[in-house]
């Protein structure tokens, strides 16, 4: 393949990540990461100090986190959000500890080996604030093909 598939989703906490309403999301991290990194098709994840990335402050607003991994292809990233039980019962509960936001998530395609930065995930998202789902940021609802090699 000359392209992985690269996401981005970010969320505010209702509180700060450290309130202990929010343990039952924090203490289920490195339980929904290892399922997440022994998927078929996964390759690559954000890490901050630790195993996960809720250290790193990507926006001014610290209560916001962000997700940032790479997969082999769209299908590999699908099974996992939508069909993988430990990643899906989680989600299911985000709004006990998550604020609502309107643009959170962008999937774009990237070279074989590139590793995206957090200040690239930020522009892909702001990409499809500005302009909707393009070939260049767009979202699970509305997908692109990758680049022809």
């Amino acid at each position: 393949m000359s392209h992985y598939l690269a996401q981005v989703n970010i969320a505010k906490f209702l509180k700060p990540i450290d309130d202990p309403s929010n343990a039952d999301f924090v203490n289920n991290l490195d339980r929904v990461n290892a399922v997440a990194e022994a998927q078929p098709g996964f390759v690559w994840r954000l890490k901050g100090e630790g195993n996960d990335a809720t250290s790193l402050r990507a926006f001014d607003d610290p209560n916001i986190a962000v997700n940032l991994s790479v997969w082999v292809d769209l299908d590999s990233l699908t099974t996992f959000v939508y069909r993988d039980a430990a990643q899906r019962d989680i989600m299911r509960r985000r709004r006990e500890w998550f604020d609502r936001m309107e643009f959170y998530m962008a999937l774009w395609w990237v070279p074989a080996g590139h590793i995206p930065t957090i200040d690239e995930a930020k522009a892909r998202l702001d990409l499809i604030a500005r302009l909707g789902p393009t070939a260049d940021a767009f979202t699970f609802r509305q997908t692109f093909a990758a680049p022809s090699p």
